[in-house]
């Protein structure tokens, strides 16, 4: 049998805190799948990954055209408060922008990692997009100088309004690196929406990883050349979409819920439907999602990453602590499970695996439902109590569903994960649970899939451009930033369009969300 030509196939990976999952896709067909436990060297581990996965299908790395990834890494560092850098909060809007200071709101534990570095400048701009006078360079340089000073590597931008004059951001971002020489700075139009403190948090969010981000892109990559494969590396985000390594490492937070994301389209995919409620159980926690068109359904709301409220573009998940290794106490006829998480050491402490640790994986043994580790270390666990956990479990499972659903209509439920052994029949209310074939690596299935995407944000004065004319500049704006993104021209197309009249300002004002998805185009490599 002939191998497909040199380049055709699609590396798929997900790098998750319990599990790294790999695959290898040609067009809609998987051709291979792995799932291993995640080492704590994510570079060591995913050559380790990608190794066992050309192996079993007997393919080699120059049969490989495009590497897609997604990771925790990066939102678990600033939820653990981990290998965080010092950040200078700069904000450019005195004195009408002064109202609530930067870093309001910040939980203890990670000022004391980040710093309470704020610096202010007068500037911004108005509704309108109108600048609020010229930049003060002998201001920001003296903010350059007290930086270098006090030996911070990062520095986080946020203007008045700038969504709509990204430029006032990137010429004090200019000044700041000439009198701060290697500074990284993240300017809050690029991550954020309109709200100004929660743009300016995702800011600081993303400059506070900025040392971390460069060391694991960098490991990432060394990893594939290692490997053998020197072909475009991307990096999936929030939204389902593709970045390229060089936008990961300066801009971290869009891919901090890269994972889920990439479940629930590679669900989708999986299952056949475009619309359909998503339940991925992983190792420590169940993430329940809704998908639209193929794509996961974003809140509308501000949400908070480590105890964080941003406004980045996120998809709507509810999490909850519910996963393959979950920790389960019996004690009578009360079953207590989780929240703790034996996570990646699932291999050693469950007891199906010699450990000393009753988990849910355990009780999925015991009661049938899987064929892991050995199964007459759980022998002596009741019935009863076996069928108990499993029953609480679902219940767990089948609450949460219906905080996600949008009304009272049942839709079908879609079963991922490498967790979903624990749910051995239907869920209450949805229009039946699908489990289709490679469940348990969805979320890498996700990432191969993935395409690229391009945005838009404005506000818009009816009383001076017609509707129809607003809405159209907002569709042409997002299909050029996905065709800059690499969207092939023939495959671009609008999967969003929402009008946000702002009825507290004067005039006929109006918000227009527009995003545009297309294939990611085919490039030469070597």
């Amino acid at each position: 049998m002939t191998g497909p030509a040199r380049g055709t196939l699609r590396l798929g990976i997900d790098v998750g805190g319990t599990n790294t999952d790999a695959v290898l896709m040609r067009g809609r067909e998987v051709v291979a799948s792995n799932k291993s436990f995640t080492t704590r060297d994510i570079g060591s581990g995913v050559i380790q990954s990608v190794t066992r996965l050309l192996e079993s299908a007997k393919r080699g790395a120059d049969e490989i055209g495009r590497v897609m990834i997604g990771t925790t890494q990066f939102v678990n560092a600033f939820v653990e408060r981990k290998d965080l850098n010092p950040v200078a909060a700069i904000r450019i809007g005195a004195p009408c922008g002064d109202g609530v200071p930067p870093l309001v709101g910040f939980p203890e534990d990670l000022l004391g990692r980040i710093g309470r570095h704020v610096f202010w400048l007068e500037g911004g701009a108005d509704y309108a997009g109108n600048a609020h006078g010229q930049v003060d360079e002998q201001a920001v340089l003296a903010i350059a100088a007290a930086i270098r000073e006090r030996e911070i590597p990062a520095a986080a931008l946020t203007a008045t309004f700038s969504p709509l004059r990204p430029d006032l951001e990137d010429e004090v971002a200019a000044v700041l690196r000439r009198g701060a020489p290697g500074l990284h700075v993240t300017c809050s139009a690029r991550v954020g929406g309109m709200g100004l403190i929660d743009r300016e948090n995702a800011a600081i969010m993303n400059a506070s990883m900025a040392l971390l981000s460069r060391r694991v892109i960098d490991a990432l990559v060394d990893a594939f050349a290692r490997l053998g494969i020197t072909v475009p590396i991307y990096l999936t985000q929030n939204d389902g979409t593709l970045i390229t390594t060089e936008t990961a490492a300066n801009y971290p937070v869009f891919t901090c819920s890269a994972g889920p994301t990439n479940s629930i389209r590679g669900a989708a995919f999986l299952a056949g439907v475009d619309d359909a409620v998503v339940v991925d159980v992983g190792g420590t926690t169940t993430d329940i999602g809704y998908v639209l068109r193929g794509f996961p359904r974003e809140t509308a709301l501000p949400n908070a990453i480590g105890g964080v409220r941003t406004n980045m573009r996120m998809p709507d998940i509810l999490s909850i602590p519910l996963g393959g290794g979950s920790i389960v106490a019996i004690d009578g006829d009360a079953v207590e499970i989780g929240p703790q998480s034996v996570g990646h050491r699932l291999a050693s402490d469950a007891l199906v695996f010699g450990g000393e640790t009753l988990t849910t994986t355990d009780l999925a043994v015991r009661a049938g439902l899987a064929s892991i580790g050995d199964a007459a270390l759980v022998a002596d666990l009741a019935d009863d109590d076996v069928r108990a956990a499993i029953e609480a479990i679902h219940a767990r499972a089948e609450a949460a569903i219906d905080l996600v659903r949008v009304n009272g209509n049942p839709i079908p439920t879609i079963l991922v994960g490498g967790g979903a052994i624990l749910f051995p029949r239907d869920f209450a209310g949805s229009a039946g649970t699908l489990r289709p074939a490679f469940a348990e690596v969805a979320n890498a299935i996700g990432a191969a899939i993935a395409t690229v995407s391009g945005r838009s944000d404005r506000i818009y004065d009816l009383d001076v451009m017609a509707r129809e004319d607003a809405l159209a500049d907002a569709t042409r704006i997002a299909g050029d930033a996905a065709r800059s993104a690499g969207a092939e021209d023939d495959s671009i197309e609008l999967v969003e369009l929402v009008e946000l009249p702002l009825g507290h300002m004067q005039g006929r004002l109006v918000r227009v969300r527009a995003r545009a998805v297309g294939a990611l185009r085919e490039v030469e490599h070597a």
